[in-house]
C-alpha cells in the first residue's frame, strides 16, 4: 500500500485524529486483515470470498439430553475460497441421507449458531419448510447464494441453518438485527428470489429473544407474507 507525504505545516496545523471507538477500530482492524487475507490468496492462485465461513454440524439422539445445546455442535470446518467450499461441499452428505433430527449451520466465521451469540441475540430469523423430496435443492441454492454474496442486506446476514426433521425439512435465514424492519423486507424477497419462489410464498418469521423464551426455533413463528 502506498501512502501520501505531508509537509511539517500541514502536520502541525492538521487537527490531532482521535482514537476510533473499540467497535470502529476493530471493525477496522477486521477490514484490514480481510484485505490482507484476500491479497494472499490472490497470489496464490485462488478465489477468495468475501467471508470466511464456519461449517458446523448438530445431531441429537431422540430421549437423550446432552448436558447443553451448544455442547452438541460440532465444527466441521471453515473455508475462505472458492476452491475451499467446493473441497467442502463435495464430501459432504447430502440432506436426504442425514438422520433426524440432525442440523447443518453454514454460518460467517466468528459468529456462533446459537441465539445468545453477540450477532444473533438482538436478531431474528426468516423460515422456510419444505417437503424432504425437494429440500436439498433449495438448501443448496441458498448455501451458493450466501457463499457468494448474492443476498441484499448479505453483510447482516449471519448465517442459514437447515434443520432435518420427521416430516419436513425446515430451513432458516439468520439475521442480526431484528429491529430494522425494512431491511428484513428486502432480504425476504431476496431470498425468495435466490430460491425462485412465488411473491406470494408465505414465509415465517421468529426473532431470538421469542426463541430463547419458549426455548423452541419454529414454535410460535409469524407468518410474514
Amino acid at each position: 500500500m502506498t501512502g501520501t507525504t505531508e509537509s511539517a505545516e500541514e502536520v502541525e496545523t492538521k487537527p490531532a485524529s482521535l482514537p476510533l471507538p473499540a467497535p470502529a477500530a476493530a471493525e477496522a482492524e477486521g477490514d484490514a486483515d480481510e484485505q490482507e487475507r484476500h491479497s494472499r490468496e490472490i497470489k496464490a492462485g485462488l478465489h477468495p470470498l468475501k467471508h470466511k465461513f464456519v461449517l458446523w454440524y448438530t445431531q441429537r439422539i431422540p430421549g437423550v439430553r446432552s448436558a447443553s445445546y451448544e455442547d452438541n455442535i460440532k465444527k466441521i470446518m471453515g473455508f475462505s475460497t472458492v476452491e475451499a467450499f467446493w473441497f467442502c461441499y463435495c464430501h459432504l452428505a447430502r440432506p436426504s441421507s442425514l438422520p433426524n433430527p440432525t442440523d447443518l449451520h453454514l454460518f460467517k466465521e466468528g459468529i456462533r449458531p446459537l441465539w445468545e451469540d453477540p450477532a444473533n441475540c438482538n436478531g431474528g430469523k426468516w423460515i422456510l419448510r419444505f417437503k424432504k423430496a425437494i429440500s436439498s435443492r433449495f438448501w443448496e441454492d441458498l448455501v451458493l447464494a450466501l457463499v457468494g454474496d448474492q443476498l441484499d442486506c448479505a453483510d447482516d446476514v449471519c448465517g442459514a441453518v437447515l434443520s432435518i426433521r420427521f416430516h419436513e425439512d425446515i430451513i432458516s435465514v439468520w439475521y442480526r438485527n431484528a429491529s430494522d424492519h425494512k431491511a428484513l423486507m428486502v432480504l425476504r424477497d431476496s431470498i425468495k428470489r435466490q430460491l425462485k419462489l412465488p411473491p406470494s410464498y408465505a414465509m415465517e418469521y421468529k426473532t431470538h429473544n421469542l426463541s430463547l423464551r419458549d426455548k423452541s426455533s419454529y414454535k410460535n413463528t409469524r407468518l410474514r407474507g
